[in-house]
């Protein structure tokens, strides 16, 4: 094995990452306001992937370019994604916020079946093909040779969307109530924070950026079905477990870290166990860092 493939093998870890972060960062966003998990996630992921190949084939066929499909499409399926995420918060945790903690997660495990079943009545079980909505460029051909031009594009939209999300949070006034919710949410309430509203953002924001890692993903691969929400968002809860469940950087660095993992024990060893890699280096992980990478272990107050 040379430096050549190695590079190849990083650069391929680095997309797959990318991925597994515009997903795992709803997951821990959600965990990090109200405590618990949105097992639908992953089915939100797939339903933005869908609404991505409805309108992506819909706009080819009235000859708009390729950039200002990709354009329109990603604002359609975000969109979209966001508005099921609005509505899954509404029906499936809203009205259980305060019952005993198992009832939300059964009520969000329902919603996910419902939600994939949903899907299947109205497309196919099989894989469609998707369509290459990347925009494609020329690299040098140094690069050409370790990566493609829609990896970059990929790693290039992470970056940007995660520099946004570190602006909203750190510096806008819902940013700063999601801290606040997330901190105490009595407190929050005294203040004046409509958290209720805060809750819903989070969810939206979260279901947007799935629905991105799926139109990304899809157009990158090149097929889509209905079973992608549920292998996605395993890999990405996985990811956000790993770099510490409630924690962005470290939903951030968990992916990449599962993604790297993933590529080299396929490109080294066979990729019929790079999922047992994965799961394996979450063990050790967990077994010395049980928090999480960047996760903080909680202090019960008294």
């Amino acid at each position: 094995m040379d430096a050549h493939y190695l590079i190849e093998l990083f650069f391929s870890g680095l997309t797959r990452g990318s991925i597994y972060a515009l997903i795992a960062l709803g997951y821990t966003m959600v965990y990090g306001i109200i405590g618990l998990i949105n097992f639908a996630h992953g089915e939100i992921y797939m339903i933005g992937a869908f609404t991505a190949f409805i309108v992506a084939s819909v706009l080819s066929i009235y000859g708009f370019s390729s950039v200002t499909v990709f354009i329109l499409t990603v604002l359609a399926a975000t969109v979209w994604a966001g508005a099921y995420g609005f509505t899954v918060e509404r029906l499936a945790y809203r009205p259980l916020r305060t019952a005993p903690r198992l009832s939300p997660l059964i009520s969000a495990i329902g919603m996910s079946i419902f939600l994939q079943n949903y899907v299947l009545l109205a497309q196919a079980p099989d894989f469609l093909a998707f369509p290459e909505l990347i925009p494609v460029f020329e690299l040098p051909e140094a690069l050409a040779a370790v990566t493609g031009s829609t990896d970059l594009v990929i790693l290039a939209i992470t970056a940007a969307v995660m520099v946004a999300l570190t602006w909203l949070i750190k510096f806008t006034r819902l940013g700063k109530a999601m801290r606040a919710t997330a901190q105490d949410q009595t407190m929050a309430l005294l203040l004046g924070i409509d958290i209720n509203r805060v809750i819903s953002a989070t969810f939206v924001i979260g279901s947007a950026l799935a629905a991105l890692g799926g139109l990304l993903i899809a157009s990158h691969v090149g097929q889509i079905n209905i079973s992608i929400g549920f292998i996605a968002g395993i890999k990405a809860f996985t990811a956000a477990v790993l770099g510490g469940i409630g924690s962005i950087p470290g939903a951030v660095l968990g992916s990449f870290i599962l993604g790297l993992t993933e590529a080299f024990a396929a490109g080294y060893v066979s990729s019929d166990y790079e999922d047992v890699f994965a799961f394996s280096l979450l063990v050790l992980i967990l077994i010395f860092r049980p928090a999480g990478i960047l996760g903080k272990s909680a202090t019960e107050k008294v």
